[in-house]
C-alpha cells in the first residue's frame, strides 16, 4: 500500500507543477529530468532505492500526462474559441437558471472535454441525454477576457458557448441509465420541497442533493459567517453520512461493500460528481475493497489514490479550491486529530460527554490546520468561532442529512411516512441554521485579510505551534501558553487593522470588479455609496461587510444608492444580511430592470429606514460631512441618480455614480461644488462620463475608477488621456485593488 501512496503523491506533485509553474515549454524536458533522477536513485541503498525509483518515474508520468491531456483535450477544444459555427450536441444535465435566461453543460459532437452553453429559458424544459443543435458564439472557459479563470477548466469544462437564435431539441436517448443520477437528482429536489418549508427546504435539497440555488441569501450568509458553509457543499461528511445509511439497513461488512461501492458511485454522479466528493467515495471505496479482498487499510494512502484517480481523470482539477480544500482537510484531520484527541483525552476514562467534545475539537482543528492558509488566500477571511460551530451543528447535520434522506426516500413510496420523518430533519435543520444566525452575529466571530496584518498574524501561528510541536519535552502547559500567545497577538492585530482606520476621512473605493461599492468613514461613523457588482464571481455585499468589520464598523450608518444598476446594488442583500443598516438613501426614479422594488423589499424585511431624497440633504459623519445631491437628469437610470460630497475642512471628494456628461453640467450649474481633492470617475471611466469640463471646472488631484473584468471597454482610452492631460493621478481598482485615501483636517492634499 505504501508503494501506491509514493507513486499516487509523485504522479499528484507532477500534475500541481504543471497546474502552478508558469510556461509550458520545461514540461516534457522535466519529465526526462525525472526519469534521469530516478536512474540516479539507483545508487542508493535498497530502502530508499524503491520507492525513490517509483517518485520519480510516477513525477515523470504525472509531468508526461499533464502535457499529453492538455494536446489531446484542451487544445482541440479550444480550437473553436473565437468562432461562430454550428454545434450538435448532449445534454450533460438538467439546465440552470442564469442572469439572461439558461446555462447547460454540453458534450459537442467530436470536441473532447465538456462545453457550458447559454441560452434562453426553453433549456430549462429539457431532459439530460436529449440532443441539441444550433449555432453558437465559442470562448475558451480557461480566459475569460483577459483573465485566466479555472473555475471551468478544473470541472473539465473547456470551452463557453453563447446560443445564436433558438437552438433545436432532439430527442436523444434520456431513458439511457447514465442519466438515472441526474433524474433521481431532480425527482429528490421535487420531493424536498414537498416535504420541507421555508429555509430548511433550501438547506436540505443543498446537503441531500449539492444544489445551494435553494438555500436563501440570508440563510448562506450566517452559516459562512459561523464558519458552516461546508455543511451545504456535498463533500466527504455527506458521503460518511450516506454510508451510515446504509451501514445501519445492512449489518454484514461484505455485503455491505458490495451495495456501498457502486452506490456511491451513484451518488456521487447524483450530486455533480465534484472532486470534494470524488476524493471521499474513493476513500470510502478501499476500505470496502480492503475487507473484500482481505487487505489492511491504509488512510494516507486512500487520500493519495483518491487524488491520483481525480488528477487522472482531469489534471486541471488540481486548480479546484473545492479539491485544494477537501484533500487538505482531509490531511489534516489524518495527520493532527487522532494526535490531538490523545493528547486531550490523555489515556483517562471519559465520560460520553468529553470524548464526543473531544473528538469533534479534534477533529475541526486538524482540518483547519491546512485549510486555514487557503480559506484566507481564496476567500479572505478567518472563521474564529468554527471549533465552536462545529460542535454545536455537526452532530445536527449528521441527524439532519440522514434522516432527510429517509424521509426523501420514504417519500416516494408512502408520503405520510416521508412526511413524518421530515419533522425532525426539518428540526435540526432550523437548528442549524439558527445557531448559525446567533454565532454569525457575535462581535469578532471572523477576522478578515483586508486586515493586512492577518496573514502576519497567521504566518506567527504556524511558526509558534511548530516550533512549540518539535520541543521535545512540549507538554500540555506548552500547548497552553502557545494557544494564549496567540489569542494574545490576535487580539493586538484586529485592533492594528481597524487603527489604520481613524483619520479624519477614510475614503475606499472596494475591488468589486465591474461595478461600484464605496466606504466612507469619519469619527466612528460609516456610510456606503452602492455596492454592486456586475461580476458573478464577486460577492460585493460581502466584501463591504467584511471591510466595514475591519474598520471597526458593527452598524452602518448610511448605505446610499447612486441608482438601481445592477453592478451598484447586486450586494445589497448581501449586505444586509451581514452587517445591520441604520438607513438607506435612494432617489425616487423607477429604474428599467425592477431592481428598485426588491432592494426596498429588502431594507424593509431587515428593518432599515429608508429616505427618498429629493433635494439636497447635508449629514454629519463624525469629523466629516456628507452632501447628498437630488436626481437631475430626466432620463435612463443613470441620470436619475444621486451625487455625494464628502469633505473634510479643505478635503471634497465627488461620487457622481453613472452619470453622463450632459448631467455632470447640470450639477455644476445646480450647485457650487467646491476644487475637490479626489473623485470617483463616472460610470466606471466610460468615455461618455468625466468630461473635460468637469474637469476643468472641480480640478481634482486624484480620480479613482471603479472597474473589473468587462466588455464596454470601460475605462475608455478618451477618458485616461482627459485625466492624463489634466494631470490627474489615477488609480484603478482592477490594477491596484481596494484603493484608500486617508485625509486629515490638517492635510492640503489626499
Amino acid at each position: 500500500m505504501r508503494r501506491l501512496a509514493a507513486f499516487a503523491g509523485g504522479f499528484s506533485a507532477g500534475v500541481f507543477l504543471v497546474q502552478y509553474l508558469p510556461g509550458e515549454g520545461w514540461v516534457l524536458p522535466g519529465a526526462f529530468a525525472a526519469l534521469a533522477l530516478g536512474l540516479c536513485v539507483l545508487a542508493l541503498p535498497w530502502g530508499w532505492r524503491r520507492r525513490g525509483v517509483i517518485l520519480c518515474a510516477a513525477l515523470a508520468l504525472g509531468l508526461g500526462y499533464s502535457w499529453l491531456f492538455a494536446r489531446q483535450v484542451q487544445r482541440p477544444a479550444g480550437a473553436l474559441a473565437g468562432q461562430s459555427a454550428p454545434f450538435t450536441a448532449t445534454l450533460c444535465g438538467y439546465a440552470a437558471q442564469s442572469d439572461y435566461g439558461a446555462r447547460v453543460v454540453l458534450r459537442l459532437e467530436g470536441v473532447p472535454g465538456k462545453v457550458m452553453f447559454y441560452g434562453g429559458e426553453e433549456l430549462l424544459d429539457l431532459e439530460p441525454g436529449q440532443s441539441l443543435s444550433g449555432r453558437a458564439r465559442f470562448q475558451s472557459a480557461a480566459r475569460i477576457r483577459d483573465g485566466a479563470v479555472t473555475s471551468f477548466t478544473s470541472k473539465g469544462i473547456f470551452l463557453l458557448a453563447y446560443g445564436r437564435g433558438r437552438p433545436e431539441a432532439g430527442p436523444g436517448n434520456p431513458n439511457s441509465p447514465r442519466w438515472y443520477p441526474a433524474r433521481l437528482g431532480r425527482a429528490m429536489k421535487e420531493q424536498i420541497q414537498v416535504l420541507f418549508r421555508g429555509s430548511a427546504a433550501g438547506f436540505m435539497t443543498a446537503i441531500l442533493t449539492g444544489d445551494r440555488g435553494k438555500v436563501s441569501e440570508e440563510a448562506y450568509a450566517a452559516l459562512s459567517e459561523a464558519g458552516l458553509s461546508h455543511i451545504l457543499a456535498v463533500s466527504g461528511m455527506h458521503c460518511s453520512f450516506f454510508m451510515a445509511v446504509v451501514g445501519f439497513l445492512v449489518q454484514n461488512r461484505r455485503l455491505q461493500a458490495l451495495l456501498g461501492i457502486p452506490l456511491l458511485g451513484f451518488y456521487a454522479a447524483l450530486t455533480g460528481g465534484s472532486p470534494s466528493v470524488l476524493r471521499a467515495c474513493v476513500m470510502l471505496s478501499l476500505p470496502m475493497i480492503a475487507v473484500l479482498v482481505q487487505r489492511e487499510n491504509d488512510g494516507p494512502t486512500s487520500l493519495l489514490a483518491a487524488l491520483f484517480l481525480i488528477l487522472l481523470a482531469n489534471p486541471f482539477a488540481a486548480a479546484s479550491v473545492s479539491l485544494q480544500l477537501s484533500f487538505a482537510a482531509m490531511a489534516g484531520i489524518l495527520w493532527l486529530a487522532p494526535r490531538l484527541y490523545k493528547g486531550l483525552a490523555g489515556g483517562e476514562q471519559r465520560g460520553k460527554v468529553f470524548r464526543f467534545a473531544a473528538s469533534t475539537f479534534s477533529a475541526s482543528m486538524g482540518a483547519m490546520v491546512f485549510t486555514v492558509p487557503l480559506v484566507a488566500y481564496y476567500f479572505g477571511n478567518l472563521v474564529l468561532i468554527a471549533p465552536l460551530s462545529s460542535f454545536l451543528c455537526l452532530w445536527a447535520a449528521t441527524w439532519a442529512f440522514i434522516l432527510g434522506l429517509l424521509a426523501v426516500l420514504a417519500g416516494f413510496a408512502f408520503p405520510p411516512l416521508g412526511a413524518l420523518i421530515a419533522v425532525p430533519a426539518g428540526l435540526m435543520a432550523n437548528y442549524i441554521l439558527w445557531i448559525a444566525k446567533v454565532l454569525s452575529k457575535l462581535p469578532y466571530h471572523a477576522a478578515y485579510t483586508s486586515n493586512p496584518y492577518l496573514k502576519c498574524w497567521i504566518a506567527y501561528a504556524y511558526l509558534l505551534f511548530a516550533a512549540t510541536l518539535l520541543t521535545r519535552r512540549a507538554g500540555r502547559r506548552e500547548y497552553v501558553l502557545a494557544a494564549a500567545l496567540a489569542a494574545l497577538t490576535l487580539t493586538v492585530t484586529v485592533r492594528l487593522g481597524e487603527l489604520r482606520f481613524r483619520s479624519g476621512l477614510d475614503i475606499l473605493a472596494l475591488d468589486v470588479g465591474q461595478g461600484q461599492s464605496v466606504v466612507l468613514s469619519s469619527g466612528g461613523r460609516y456610510a456606503l455609496v452602492d455596492c454592486g457588482s456586475a461580476n458573478s464571481w464577486k460577492d460585493p455585499g460581502e466584501a463591504a461587510a467584511w471591510q466595514l468589520r475591519t474598520m471597526g464598523c458593527r452598524r452602518l450608518d448610511w448605505l446610499i444608492l447612486t441608482h438601481y444598476d445592477k453592478d451598484h446594488v447586486s450586494g445589497v442583500t448581501g449586505l444586509l444580511a451581514r452587517l445591520p443598516v441604520d438607513t438607506l438613501l435612494v432617489p425616487q426614479a423607477e429604474d428599467d430592470a425592477g431592481l428598485r422594488s426588491a432592494v426596498l423589499a429588502a431594507a424593509k424585511s431587515y428593518g432599515v429606514q429608508i429616505r427618498t431624497i429629493e433635494e439636497e440633504e447635508l449629514l454629519s459623519m463624525g469629523k466629516s460631512a456628507l452632501t447628498v445631491f437630488p436626481p437631475l437628469g430626466d432620463r435612463g437610470d443613470n441620470e436619475r441618480g444621486l451625487s455625494i460630497l464628502a469633505s473634510l475642512g479643505e478635503n471634497d471628494f465627488l461620487i457622481t455614480g453613472d452619470m453622463d456628461t450632459g448631467t455632470e453640467a447640470r450639477l455644476l450649474e445646480a450647485h457650487a461644488l467646491p476644487d475637490l481633492e479626489g473623485m470617483m470617475a463616472g460610470h466606471h471611466g466610460s468615455k461618455y462620463a468625466t468630461s473635460q469640463a468637469l474637469l476643468e471646472a472641480l480640478t481634482p488631484e486624484i480620480v479613482c475608477i471603479s472597474t473589473g473584468s468587462n466588455s464596454y471597454g470601460h475605462p475608455a482610452e478618451e477618458t485616461l488621456l482627459r485625466l492624463a492631460r489634466q494631470g490627474c493621478a489615477v488609480y484603478r481598482t482592477d490594477l491596484h485593488g481596494t484603493i484608500h485615501l486617508a485625509w486629515n483636517q490638517e492635510d492640503a492634499h489626499g
